[in-house]
């Protein structure tokens, strides 16, 4: 007989999510899925409100990139309006991008994923988590907390809180640097870099010994989908969209505004969050990947200079060819870091950077507007439709994670066929797994975000250990 294994929840990721795993009866993996159990309905609800409120209402589909959706959210309203934002409001938004990436993904690897690098897939769950990971590395995981504390006091600096700034408004932003601000933020950029790159010797040196582990672990064959800069560098708030296909050959580069000529929506019965792809390949020769590792493999080099010396090594890891592995995700998320703490120095070293010409008041306004951000998970899309006075009458989201929905599937099903084997089926087994999505870094309420209730059991335990009462939400 047949045996289906559930892990629900996901572990150590941003929202709900549950794998299936069906057995065959000698004891090998016939199919895996990952199943998105939420149900998102932003796009429904932010109908018939007014365009210029969507950059406070959208961050609020998810605390973790609240900063990503914010800044998309302006930019849809300054196409939609025809306010193009002075310079120095298109600077002062990237330098709180900056902060989001440093933050976001500093988080990722050093608490999220940094448990199964440094502590082992098969370490035992209590341990394998950040308490673990001060327990056997104190120094190192403070370290890791004041970078995400950097980025997330960039963030502050420039919106008066961490979690859903208040600052970019069509046209601009709302606020103006001051001298003091500037220099505290500088103050802390060399701190922040060394701690990434000590992020990254420990990821080198976990590859190095782990090399057979990232050669058949989820190891397949995508397109890659992100913004670019003209000359093919690393470009996280600014460009036209470049995808590549699986050798690594340019399929198409064109303005974010006319996406829905090249990308479609496939739809499966076991899965709320849908699954976008190349219209002119179809489904699914046409998908793709997006993210660290996709952002990487569409650029020729990064304009910072310790950053581009990493992204050498990274291009040299398959030839040249695009980089296939899942688990160099980590590797890619990391150089991203890297190069946007640098970023922020050069950003707060420019001249434009404590001008007050932060807001273009003229519009010309169309009622039409898209707006792309490189949200740490990857490509961002936010657009709108509004009528004469302003009330929108569409709203369509393409979020990061639901590009990667085919290749986080695809890799959940790959990694239980090579690892998991009955009948004794461990844990450590199925943490692999589970560590085939983090790897990701899925953000599954800004991709399909709850309405309603989701499922809790509470247990009121006495203290001799005895259950008193089981509280249930259903």
């Amino acid at each position: 007989m047949t045996q289906k294994i559930t892990i629900e929840p996901v572990t150590r990721i941003e929202g709900h999510a549950k794998v299936t795993i069906r057995m065959k009866e000698d004891g090998t993996v016939e199919r895996a899925f990952m199943h998105v159990n939420e149900f998102r309905g932003f796009e429904k609800f932010c109908e018939g409100r007014l365009y210029f409120e969507m950059p406070q209402i959208t961050p609020r589909i998810c605390g973790i990139c609240p900063v990503s959706h914010h800044l998309a959210a302006a930019k849809a309203g300054d196409a939609l309006t025809g306010q193009t934002p002075p310079r120095p409001a298109s600077l002062l938004r990237e330098l709180m991008h900056m902060g989001q990436i440093i933050q976001s993904h500093g988080m990722h690897f050093f608490e999220l994923a940094g448990p199964d690098l440094l502590l082992g897939f098969d370490a035992a769950p209590e341990i394998r988590n950040v308490v673990g990971l001060i327990g056997a590395n104190p120094d190192l995981t403070v370290k890791a907390v004041m970078l995400r504390k950097f980025g997330q006091e960039i963030i502050k600096t420039l919106g008066g809180r961490k979690i859903h700034p208040t600052f970019a408004v069509p046209g601009g932003v709302n606020k103006a640097l001051k001298v003091e601000e500037r220099d505290a933020i500088l103050k802390g950029v060399d701190a922040a870099i060394e701690t990434i790159q000590i992020g990254l010797q420990i990821m080198k040196d976990w590859a190095e010994k782990n090399m057979e582990d990232i050669n058949k672990f989820a190891v397949f064959q995508t397109g890659y989908f992100g913004l670019i800069t003209p000359e093919n560098g690393l470009e996280l708030y600014e460009g036209k969209v470049r995808l590549i296909d699986r050798n690594g050959a340019e399929l198409e580069r064109f303005p974010i505004a006319d996406y829905l000529d090249y990308i479609a929506e496939h739809v499966e019965p076991w899965s709320y969050l849908k699954f976008p792809y190349y219209k002119k390949m179809g489904w699914p020769e046409g998908v793709y990947r997006v993210g660290p590792l996709g952002r990487l493999n569409i650029s020729d080099k990064i304009d910072t200079p310790l950053a581009n010396e990493e992204l050498k090594v990274f291009k040299s890891l398959n030839g040249g060819k695009p980089v296939e592995n899942t688990l160099y995700y980590h590797y890619a998320r990391l150089i991203e870091a890297l190069f946007a703490a640098e970023r922020v120095r050069v950003l707060c070293e420019d001249k434009d950077i404590l001008s007050t010409d932060i807001l273009n008041t003229r519009k010309n306004y169309t009622g039409h507007g898209v707006g792309v951000i490189e949200a740490p998970r990857g490509t961002l899309i936010h657009d709108y439709t509004a009528d004469e006075h302003g009330k929108l009458t569409r709203v369509n989201l393409i979020v990061s994670t639901g590009h990667n929905n085919w290749a986080m599937t695809n890799a959940v099903d790959s990694v239980a066929k090579t690892y998991v084997k009955g009948p004794d089926v461990t844990e450590g087994m199925l943490n692999r797994v589970e560590a085939a999505i983090r790897a990701y870094d899925p953000c599954l309420s800004c991709s399909t975000h709850a309405v309603g209730q989701m499922p809790m059991i509470v247990d009121l335990v006495g203290p001799d250990g005895e259950l008193i009462k089981t509280i249930r939400r259903d």
